[in-house]
C-alpha cells in the first residue's frame, strides 16, 4: 500500500464545495479505491491564500520541504483539482518536475484524471493553462470593481489609522483621530517627522498592526487625503511615496474629514520642500551642518542648500533656474550671528512662539491626548486581572503583565505638562536655555546641533538684500 500526502487549499470563506473537509473526504475516498494511505500528519491545509504563488503558502511550502527528506515519507501527493497546486504554470511546472523526477513523487488530481499516456501531458497542460486564466481574469474583474468602488467614492480597505470601520463607513476613532490631528499641527510648527514618530512610541501607540510606529508610518498618514474625508486607490498597487501613481484616484468620500484642506496642502508643500532640501544629495547623514535645512530663501521660500564645496549655501530653487535672486552666504558667517541672535532674543524675551495657524501653543490638547492613553492602560490593568482570576494568565504573567503597564502609565503621567492656556516666552527660554548652551559647545557634533536646534526654531528666513535674518520659534 502506498502512502500518500493530501495538499488541500481554500482561498475564500464562501467556497463551501470545496472546504478543506470536503475536499479531504474525497481524497480519502479515492486513497482508499486506489490502494493508498494518508495518514493525518500526512494532511497539508493553507486556508484563505490565494493559488498564485507559492511564497505565502506555509502549508504548501512545508510539504515540499518534507518532499525533500530522505526516506521518502510518501509516494504522492493527492490534489482535489490541479488549480489546488498552482494557479502559475512557472510554479507549478518547477514543483511538479521537482517531485515527479527528481523525489519519484506523483502529483494527483482525483477529480481531473489525465491518464498515464504522452497525451496525458498535453491534457494536463491545457488544464493548468485554464486555471492560470482563470486567476488572471478573476484579478482583473475584482480589480475593475475596485477601481469602480473608489470612483464613486467608496472603500476597498480597511480603516485607516484614526478612523474604524462601522457600517460599512469610516467614523473617527475618539483616541487615535486627535492623535492625527496632532501630527498635522505639528509637523507645520516645526516638528520632524523622527520626532513625531518618537513621541507615539513614547505614548504608547501602537500601528493598526500592534508595530512600533517608524517614520514611513508617520510620513504615510501625512501624505494620505483620506483625512480630508476622500478615498485614495491605486488600481496597480504602485503607490509611490513621494509623489503620487498617474492612475491613482483620489475622490471625495462620505466619511467625516478630520483636518482641512488648506492643512494638509500645506503639509504636502511642507514634505515637498524637505524632500528636495534633503534630496539623494543633500540627505542628513551626508554633510551635516547646525542649520540644515532651516535657512529660507526671503524671495521664494526654498530652503538654501550646501554648495559642492560644501562651504556656502544658496537657494535651491535659484540653482535650478527658477528662483530670480541669488541667497549665497557662507556657512561660516550665517551660523554664528543666528545663535547670537537667539541669544538676544532670549534675554530680551522679545519675541513670538507660533503654532501651525499663527496662534499661541497651548498644550491642553496634549494633555487630552495624555489622558486618554493613561485611561486605556487602567482598561488594560483590569483586564489582566480579570484574565488572571478566570485562569487565562498565571500569577507570573499577571505580575510581568501589570509591572509593565504601571511603568507606562507612570511614563505617561510624568510626560503630562501641567494645565495652562499659553506658553509664555519666559517659560520658552527656561525650556530651551539647555539647547541654547549645546548650540555654542565645540564638543557636541554638527548633527546634533540640527536636531537641537530644530527642536524650536522652524525656520531663519534670509534676506540677501539686506544681509539679515528673521528667526520663527515654535513649540511641540
Amino acid at each position: 500500500m502506498k502512502i500518500a500526502a493530501a495538499y488541500i487549499r481554500v482561498s475564500t470563506d464562501d467556497q463551501i464545495e470545496y472546504s478543506p473537509d470536503s475536499q479531504l473526504t474525497e481524497i480519502r475516498k479515492y486513497a482508499k479505491a486506489h490502494d493508498m494511505t494518508v495518514p493525518d500528519d500526512l494532511v497539508y491545509i493553507d486556508e484563505g491564500i490565494s493559488g498564485k504563488n507559492t511564497q505565502k503558502r506555509p502549508a504548501f511550502n512545508a510539504m515540499i520541504g518534507a518532499a525533500k527528506t530522505q526516506p521518502r515519507p510518501f509516494d504522492a501527493i493527492l490534489l482535489w483539482k490541479f488549480s489546488r497546486f498552482a494557479r502559475n504554470r512557472q510554479d507549478s511546472i518547477v514543483y511538479k518536475s521537482m517531485l515527479r523526477r527528481e523525489l519519484g513523487i506523483e502529483v494527483i488530481s482525483i477529480s481531473e484524471p489525465v491518464g498515464d499516456d504522452k497525451m496525458s501531458i498535453l491534457f494536463e497542460a491545457m488544464i493548468e493553462a485554464m486555471d492560470e486564466y482563470y486567476s488572471i481574469n478573476l484579478a482583473e474583474e475584482v480589480r475593475r470593481g475596485m477601481t469602480q468602488r473608489a470612483k464613486e467614492g467608496g472603500y476597498n480597505t480597511y480603516a485607516p489609522f484614526g478612523y474604524r470601520l462601522e457600517n460599512r463607513q469610516f467614523v473617527p476613532d475618539a483616541g487615535a483621530a486627535p492623535l492625527v490631528q496632532k501630527l498635522f499641527a505639528d509637523y507645520l510648527a516645526g516638528a520632524t517627522i523622527q520626532s513625531l514618530v518618537h513621541w507615539l512610541n513614547e505614548l504608547g501607540v501602537r500601528t493598526r498592526f500592534g508595530n512600533r510606529f517608524e517614520r514611513r508610518n508617520v510620513e504615510y498618514i501625512l501624505r494620505n487625503p483620506v483625512y480630508t474625508g476622500k478615498v485614495r486607490w491605486t488600481p496597480t498597487g504602485k503607490v509611490r511615496r513621494a509623489a503620487p501613481s498617474p492612475d491613482t484616484i483620489v475622490t471625495d468620500a462620505a466619511h467625516e474629514p478630520l483636518i482641512t484642506s488648506q492643512t494638509f496642502n500645506a503639509v504636502q508643500a511642507k514634505l515637498e520642500q524637505q524632500r528636495h532640501a534633503f534630496g539623494r544629495y543633500h540627505r542628513e547623514d551626508g554633510r551635516p551642518f547646525t542649520l540644515k535645512g532651516l535657512v529660507k530663501c526671503s524671495c521664494c521660500g526654498s530652503t538654501l542648500v550646501p554648495s559642492l564645496a560644501g562651504k556656502s549655501l544658496q537657494c535651491h530653487s535659484y540653482a535650478k533656474g527658477k528662483c530670480p535672486q541669488s541667497h549665497s552666504i557662507t556657512i561660516a558667517s550665517i551660523t554664528p550671528s543666528v545663535i547670537d541672535q537667539i541669544a538676544a532674543d532670549f534675554l530680551s524675551l522679545d519675541f513670538s512662539i507660533v503654532s501651525a495657524d499663527g496662534a499661541r501653543i497651548r498644550n491642553d490638547a496634549d494633555r487630552a491626548i495624555i489622558d486618554r492613553q493613561i485611561t486605556r492602560e487602567r482598561l488594560k490593568l483590569q483586564r489582566i486581572r480579570e484574565a488572571y482570576e478566570a485562569g487565562i494568565d498565571t500569577l507570573d504573567e499577571y505580575k510581568e503583565n501589570k509591572r509593565r503597564i504601571l511603568e507606562q502609565i507612570e511614563r505617561l503621567e510624568s510626560s503630562r505638562p501641567a494645565p495652562q492656556e499659553v506658553m509664555t516666552t519666559a517659560e520658552f527660554v527656561r525650556l530651551h536655555t539647555a539647547d541654547l548652551e549645546k548650540l555654542r559647545r565645540s564638543d557636541v557634533s554638527e548633527a546634533e546641533k540640527n536636531c537641537t536646534i530644530r527642536s524650536f526654531v522652524q525656520k531663519i528666513i534670509f534676506n540677501r538684500e539686506k544681509n539679515s535674518f528673521a528667526i520663527l520659534y515654535h513649540a511641540i
